[in-house]
C-alpha cells in the first residue's frame, strides 16, 4: 500500500555540512585555507590549531581548519565539534578520513569518536538509512535494523526498495526513481510490512529526501506508525458501526453498497446483480414507549443477533453472507451482491419473518414482534444507491399498506402508478392557478317527460403531460391535501356563472339548475355559506338554481357545524342532495331530520334493470331483489317529500322500468355523455326542451 500521510521532517533537511562554502572564504581571508596547517610556523598547543581558529556565524561551538585531526594526535580538533540538528546523516566533506593517520578510521565507534553527528545518527529513535544513485543502502543506523528485524550492518549494499517493496505500487516506484536521479524533491508514502521475527504486520511511514552535497545520494527516513494506524481502525469501526447492536450503520452500509453498485463483474466474476431487503418492525413504537429504551434497545440487539444468524446461514453456499445494517431506529437492511434472482431475496426475506415470528424474552418479559419487508432485486448496472432505497423504501410502505408481518416484492407498475399520483398531488395546486381545469355537464333528465331539467357539473383536469383526467384520478388526493377547497370553490363559481348564461341565452326555455359535488372538508375548512352566498349574488343565479351533491357518508351521522352549513344552506334556498345513497351508512333516522331535497340512487342498483325478465336478469349475475329494494327506496323518500334521481341509466329497458316504479329523474349515457357547455345550450335550443335519447 502506499499512501501521502505527512510525518515528521525528514531528517536529510536538518543536516548541514560540516564547513560551508562561505565558511572556507572567511577562512582563506583569514590566512589560511580549510584543513591547512597554520603558516606562521607555530607550534601547535593541546590540539588547536590557533592560527586558523574562528567563531562560525550560527554556532557556539568554535571551528578550527575545517574539522580534520592533527597529524599524530587523537585528539579531536576544536573545529569539529559542529552540531547536527536532528539525524547524524553523512555530511558532506566530513568523511571519517583522518590526517596523518595509516588512512580511514576503522571501526564505527572511531567514526562515532571522531564525529558525534554520526553518534546522533546511529543513536536516533528515528529508522535511517543512506541510499546511494543505485537504490542501494551504503550505512543505516541501529533503528532501522531493528525496525527490520536484523543489524544495520547486514543492511549495507541491500536494495532499499525491496526492504519496502515500493516496486509493488507503479506510482511509488515511479517517484521513488525520480528523487534517485534528482528530478523529484521528495517521496513520502505509507508502507506496510511484515516484521521478520512474528510475522506481524507493521506500518511505517517513509520519506525520501536528496542529501545536500551529496549528488545522487538520498537519506530514507521510517517512522512505525502502527500504533496510530490502530488507532485509526479502531475509531473507524466506532463510527462505521452502531452502538446498540454493533452492526454496521448506515453510513457503512452506503459506502458496502455504493461499492457494490460500482463493481465491474466482468472483473470479479458475480452475476451483477443486487439485492435488498428492507424492514422495519411492526409495534416497535409502542414497545419503545410503553416499557422504554433500555427493553427497546435490548430487543433491537436480540433481533440483530437473529438477522444476522439468518444471514449466515444465507451465506453458506455462497462465496460471502449478506450484509447486515442497521439504518436507524427500527430498521434494518440485508443486502445482497450478487444475487440470482428475486428467488433468492424471497427465501432469505421468508427466513427473517419466521426468526422474527419467535418470542423474545428479554429481563423476564416475553415480547412478540413482527416486520414488514420490502425486498427489491435488479441489475446493479444503472441502479444508484439512492434509487434502489427509494424502491426499497416504496415496496416497505406497500407491505405495511398490505397488512404488515410480510414481504413485498417490488412492482414496477404499482411503482409508475405511485409516481404518477405523487406528480399529480405535487402539481395539483399550482393546477388551479394556471387554469388546467375544466367542467364538462351531464344531463339530468325527467323520467315521465324526458325534458332536460338540469345537468351535474363535472370537473376534468386538462394535465399538460397526462392528457384530460376524469375526478376519480384527483379528487382523493386533492381531498388528503386540502387542495379541495380552492378546487372546489373554482368548481362552483364556473358551475353558477355557466348557469345565469344557460338562463339568459335561452330566456325562453326554463331555466335548468346545476348540482355541484362539495366534499366534506369544504364544510370543515372554509365558510361553504359564505362562499355559495358571495357566488350566488356574484352570478345573479336563483338559489333553487343550485344543487349541493354530498356523499351519503358525508351526510349521515353530521352534527354540529356541517349540520349548520347543510340547514343554513337550504334555509338560503340552495338544493341539498345525498349522492351514492344506498351504498354507505343508511341510516334512515337521519333522512327526517336533515335538509335534503333529493336522493341520488347509485348505479349499482340500476344494473339490474336493463333486463326485461328476473330471470334473464338473475343468469347475467344481477340480484332481483334490486328492483324491490329501489322501489322502497323510491316510496320512502316520496313519503318524505323528496325526489329521486337513478343514476347510470344505460338502456331504455332501465328508463323504463324505473319510470314506472316512480322514479323522477334519469342521469347516464342512454341521455347523454359528460358534454361541453355549448352541448347543452344546443340540447336546451331543441324543440320542446327533450333531451337526446328520450325513451
Amino acid at each position: 500500500m502506499s499512501g501521502t500521510s505527512e510525518g515528521p521532517t525528514p531528517a536529510a533537511d536538518l543536516i548541514r555540512p560540516a564547513v560551508t562554502e562561505r565558511e572556507n572564504q572567511a577562512a582563506r581571508r583569514a590566512g589560511g585555507g580549510p584543513g591547512e596547517p597554520e603558516k606562521n610556523g607555530k607550534p601547535e598547543k593541546n590540539g588547536e590549531v590557533p592560527g586558523n581558529s574562528r567563531v562560525v556565524p550560527g554556532n557556539s561551538k568554535e571551528a578550527s581548519g575545517n574539522g580534520r585531526k592533527t597529524s599524530g594526535s587523537d585528539t579531536e580538533a576544536p573545529g569539529n565539534g559542529r552540531e547536527v540538528s536532528g539525524n547524524g546523516a553523512e555530511v558532506s566533506g566530513n568523511g571519517a578520513e583522518t590526517s596523518g593517520n595509516d588512512g580511514a578510521a576503522s571501526g564505527r565507534g572511531r567514526r562515532s569518536a571522531a564525529h558525534p553527528y554520526l553518534s546522533a545518527f546511529e543513536s536516533a529513535p528515528l529508522a535511517m538509512a543512506v541510499v546511494d544513485r543505485d537504490g542501494q543502502v551504503t550505512v543505516a543506523n541501529e533503528a532501522f535494523g531493528e525496525l527490520l528485524g536484523t543489524t544495520s550492518e547486514r543492511l549495507t549494499g541491500r536494495v532499499a526498495a525491496e526492504l519496502f517493496d515500493l516496486t509493488s505500487d507503479a506510482r511509488t516506484w515511479h517517484s521513488y526513481r525520480e528523487v534517485l536521479r534528482g528530478r523529484q524533491a521528495r517521496l513520502r508514502c505509507t508502507r506496510r510490512i511484515k516484521h521478520p521475527d512474528d510475522g506481524h504486520a507493521v506500518w511505517v511511514q517513509l520519506t525520501v529526501a536528496p542529501l545536500p552535497g551529496k549528488p545522487r545520494t538520498v537519506l530514507l527516513s521510517a517512522g512505525d506508525i502502527s500504533a496510530r494506524r490502530e488507532l485509526q481502525a479502531r475509531l473507524r469501526h466506532l463510527q462505521m458501526h452502531d452502538a446498540v447492536t454493533r452492526l454496521p450503520n448506515r453510513t457503512l452500509f452506503f459506502e458496502r453498497l455504493t461499492a457494490a453498485l460500482e463493481a465491474e463483474p466482468e472483473v470479479t466474476g458475480g452475476t451483477g446483480r443486487i439485492g435488498l431487503c428492507y424492514l422495519d418492525l411492526d409495534g416497535f413504537k409502542a414497545i419503545n414507549d410503553t416499557l422504554g429504551h433500555r427493553v427497546g434497545d435490548r430487543l433491537l440487539g436480540a433481533v440483530a443477533e437473529r438477522l444476522t444468524r439468518c444471514a449466515d446461514l444465507a451465506g453458506v453456499t455462497r462465496a460471502s453472507a449478506p450484509l447486515v445494517a442497521r439504518l436507524g431506529g427500527d430498521e434494518f437492511a440485508l443486502m445482497v451482491e450478487d444475487s440470482t434472482g428475486t428467488e433468492q431475496l424471497a427465501d432469505l426475506a421468508e427466513s427473517v419473518l419466521t426468526a422474527l415470528q419467535a418470542p423474545f424474552d428479554l429481563a423476564g418479559r416475553r415480547l412478540s414482534v413482527s416486520a414488514s419487508i420490502g425486498v427489491v432485486e435488479r441489475l446493479a448496472a444503472g441502479t444508484t444507491a439512492t434509487g434502489l432505497m427509494q424502491a426499497a423504501d416504496t415496496t416497505l410502505y406497500w407491505a405495511k399498506a398490505d397488512g404488515k408481518d410480510r414481504w413485498t416484492l417490488f412492482d414496477p407498475e404499482r411503482n409508475a402508478h405511485r409516481m404518477t399520483r405523487q406528480a399529480l398531488a405535487s402539481t395539483l395546486r399550482p393546477a388551479i392557478e394556471r387554469g388546467e381545469f375544466v367542467l364538462e355537464y351531464q344531463p339530468l333528465v325527467g323520467m315521465a317527460d324526458g325534458r332536460l331539467s338540469g345537468v351535474e357539473a363535472l370537473v376534468r383536469w386538462n394535465h399538460p403531460q397526462f392528457g384530460m383526467l376524469t375526478p376519480n384520478r384527483f379528487i382523493t388526493l386533492a381531498e388528503e391535501d386540502g387542495a379541495i377547497v380552492p378546487l372546489g370553490r373554482w368548481v362552483l363559481a364556473t358551475a353558477c356563472r355557466q348557469a345565469r348564461r344557460w338562463q339568459l341565452d335561452h330566456p325562453d326555455e326554463e331555466p335548468i339548475f346545476v348540482s355541484v359535488n362539495v366534499a366534506v372538508r369544504q364544510v370543515w375548512d372554509s365558510d361553504l355559506v359564505a362562499d355559495v352566498a358571495r357566488i350566488l349574488a356574484e352570478t345573479q343565479l336563483a338559489p333553487h338554481l343550485l344543487q349541493l351533491e354530498l356523499t351519503e357518508s358525508a351526510v349521515m351521522g353530521s352534527s354540529g357545524r356541517p349540520l349548520q352549513a347543510l340547514q343554513a344552506l337550504s334555509d338560503m334556498g340552495v338544493r341539498i342532495a345525498i349522492d351514492d345513497f344506498g351504498t354507505g351508512y343508511s341510516n334512515l333516522a337521519y333522512l327526517s331530520r336533515l335538509p335534503v331535497s333529493t336522493l341520488k340512487l347509485d348505479g349499482s342498483f340500476v344494473r339490474g334493470f336493463q333486463y326485461d325478465d328476473r330471470e334473464a336478469g338473475a343468469a347475467a349475475g344481477t340480484n332481483p331483489a334490486d328492483e324491490v329494494v329501489v322501489e322502497a327506496m323510491i316510496q320512502l323518500a316520496h313519503r318524505l317529500g323528496l325526489t329521486v334521481t337513478a343514476e347510470c341509466v344505460e338502456t331504455s329497458a332501465q328508463a323504463g322500468r324505473l319510470r314506472r316504479i316512480g322514479c323522477d329523474t334519469g342521469q347516464g349515457w342512454l341521455y347523454s355523455r359528460p358534454v361541453s357547455p355549448d352541448r347543452i345550450s344546443e340540447l336546451l335550443a331543441c324543440p320542446s326542451g327533450q333531451a337526446v335519447g328520450k325513451p
